[in-house]
C-alpha cells in the first residue's frame, strides 16, 4: 500500500497526499490493518476486480466505516482473462477503460469519496493503469508515472524472484518483475485512439468540467 500523491505536475502544482492510496486486495486485512486505515481517514474502498474475485475473496473491512464501490477494469461476462500474457491483459484493460475509468475519476472528484483506497488483486496491473490515467489527467509527467508504476515490483517482492498469487478461479500463478513498456504501451493505446489522455476521457463523457473538478480536488 502506498500514497498516490506527492508528485509535481508540469505546471508546478503538487498532487496532494493523504487523499488516495493504492494497495492489493483487502481479503487478508487484519483488524490492526483496518484500524490503520481508519487513522488515515479512509472513507471509500474502490475495488477494480472481477465480480468472481470479489465473490471468492471479499474485502474484509472489519470495523472500517467505509463505503465500497466496484469499478471493474477487465471485460465482464464470463470470459477467462486470467493466465494471459500481461501485454494481452493490458490491452483488454484498455478496452474496458472507456467505461470504467471516467466513472472512477468522476467518483474521485466527488464530495463524499476521499480519502479513498484503490485496489485490484495484487495492486499493480489494473490499479497501475487506473492510477496512471489519473496522474496523467492531473498533469504528472510520464517519467514519474512510470516510476510510480515500477514501485510495485518492490512492493510485491518480485525483485527477489517470482511470487505466487491466486487468480479468480483459485489457480495459483506466478507474478514476476514488470518493465516500463507495459504501462507506457497501455497509455499509448489510449492516447492513440483519442490524441491524448484527456482526449480519451473527454471522448467517453469526462469533460472539461469533470477534469477541472478532479484537478481542484487533487492539486495544491
Amino acid at each position: 500500500m502506498r500514497d498516490v500523491g506527492g508528485f509535481t505536475t508540469t505546471d508546478g502544482s503538487t498532487v496532494r497526499t493523504g487523499l488516495l492510496y493504492r494497495s492489493a486486495w483487502l481479503a487478508d486485512l487484519t483488524p490492526e490493518g483496518a484500524r490503520a486505515l481508519t487513522k488515515l481517514g479512509v472513507r471509500t474502498v474502490l475495488d477494480l476486480r472481477d465480480l468472481r474475485e470479489i465473490d471468492r475473496w471479499p474485502d474484509r473491512l472489519h470495523d472500517l466505516a467505509a463505503t465500497t464501490a466496484h469499478h471493474p477494469m477487465l471485460p465482464q461476462g464470463g470470459a477467462d482473462h486470467y493466465g494471459k500474457p500481461l501485454a494481452e491483459a493490458y490491452r483488454l484493460i484498455t478496452d474496458t477503460a472507456a467505461d470504467s475509468l471516467p466513472a472512477l475519476l468522476r467518483r474521485l472528484a466527488g464530495d463524499e469519496t476521499l480519502p479513498a483506497l484503490l485496489h485490484c488483486a495484487v495492486g499493480r496491473d489494473r490499479t497501475g493503469i487506473a492510477v496512471a490515467v489519473l496522474l496523467g489527467a492531473l498533469g504528472v509527467r510520464d517519467e514519474d508515472i512510470v516510476d510510480d508504476y515500477l514501485l510495485s515490483n518492490l512492493g510485491l517482492g518480485v525483485l527477489d524472484g517470482p511470487q505466487e498469487y491466486v487468480d479468480a478461479h483459485g489457480v495459483t500463478r506466478l507474478t514476476d518483475v514488470v518493465g516500463a513498456e507495459l504501462i507506457t504501451g497501455a497509455l499509448a493505446v489510449l492516447r492513440e485512439r483519442h490524441g491524448s489522455g484527456t482526449g480519451f476521457l473527454a471522448a467517453n463523457g469526462f469533460g472539461a468540467d469533470d477534469l477541472a473538478a478532479l484537478r481542484a480536488r487533487f492539486l495544491a
